[in-house]
């Protein structure tokens, strides 16, 4: 039977994994594996991620995530266990290289965005960002009044994600937007040879190049320009981030993480939200959109995925909000976590 790791990880991530957890049941027969990672793992093993959870990860056909982190396990201690360490081993433990966040704002969502409706309006785009690659990986210094974080990039590692941004291009509109900071990076002025390099290989994908601080600038200005968007790291990081609040809420935005033929992993872009942890009313539709992601992308289950997404387009139409994205709306079309759930679990059987 298909495996897929459950880790619900910190805050709000157990309840919206519990979430989709149902919604997955609805659409087939999975065998579920919950393990602990992030701050749960720290208080529980004294660090955010255990060899035995990411051999559980690599023997699985998926892996689902909630989310990591909180105000708990903060510190500027560089020798103390943080959960986003968790993060980082698991996306390198599995070689995952290349993060898909898709953006596209629903219509019924309008009024939740703090775009104009016509700014917004027929914004299609996916991100496309390196993982395993450089600052956030880089050798790191520490003394008394200093600090440094070095940025490293090799040309296999360029080529082989502007690869999966050229291939997303010609599968949807044929246009590629690479970011970077050619005018002051090294790293970047590498990013942006090797990515010209390639382009001869993908004819019917148009090319162009933005620095980073344009492309911040244009994602609020005119993000229906955009198809796909391929970039490294931080840069990724933070772009997408942008990115997904023209949807209105970090609550809408899926992401898949994928390496080379290994298992994949699944998560919502947005934060543990530890505020509102426990409270019952977090948004679990990023989570069932990226256990679309799963079905279609990890699992080979496409007509499935659909089915999920077609169920969220359904429920939003019909009106119905969790607090992040009421945009204003009327109190009583409010919903909390389980009247969410149970709506779009109605809209599957439809």
């Amino acid at each position: 039977m298909t495996r897929i790791v459950l880790l619900p990880g910190d805050g709000i991530g157990p309840e919206i994994v519990g979430a989709a957890r149902r919604l997955l049941d609805s659409v087939g027969e999975f065998d579920y594996d919950e393990r602990l990672m992030g701050g749960a793992s720290i208080d529980a093993h004294g660090i955010a991620l255990t060899d035995e959870v990411l051999a559980a990860c690599e023997s699985a056909d998926a892996v689902l995530l909630g989310a990591v982190g909180g105000p708990k396990w903060d510190t500027t201690d560089p020798d103390a266990p943080r959960p986003e360490q968790g993060l980082l081993g698991l996306r390198k433990g599995l070689g995952l290289f290349a993060n898909m966040r898709p953006v596209r704002p629903s219509p019924a969502l309008a009024a939740a965005s703090p775009m104009r409706p016509e700014v917004i309006e027929g914004t299609d785009l996916l991100v496309v960002r390196e993982l395993t690659g450089g600052i956030y990986f880089g050798e790191k210094t520490r003394t008394e009044d200093s600090a440094s974080d070095q940025c490293l990039y090799t040309t296999a590692e360029v080529e082989r994600i502007a690869r999966i941004g050229f291939e997303a291009a010609a599968r949807r509109r044929g246009h590629l937007t690479s970011v970077d900071k050619a005018n002051v990076l090294e790293t970047s002025r590498l990013w942006r040879e090797v990515v010209s390099g390639l382009a001869a290989d993908y004819p019917d994908v148009e090319l162009d190049h933005l620095l980073v601080d344009n492309a911040a600038m244009q994602l609020v200005a005119n993000p229906s320009a955009f198809d796909v968007i391929v970039t490294e790291n931080m840069f990724g990081d933070i772009l997408s981030d942008e990115a997904a609040m023209l949807t209105g809420s970090l609550g809408m935005l899926p992401s898949a993480s994928l390496g080379d033929g290994g298992p994949g992993v699944f998560e919502p872009v947005h934060g543990s939200a530890p505020d509102i942890a426990g409270r019952g009313i977090a948004n679990p539709l990023a989570t069932f959109l990226s256990a679309a992601m799963l079905l279609r992308d990890g699992l080979g289950m496409p007509e499935e995925a659909t089915r999920v997404e077609t169920a969220v387009d359904r429920v939003l139409e019909s009106g119905l909000r969790t607090p992040d994205i009421a945009g204003g709306a009327a109190a009583e079309r409010d919903a909390d976590t389980e009247e969410m759930t149970a709506a779009v679990l109605d809209a599957m059987s439809i």
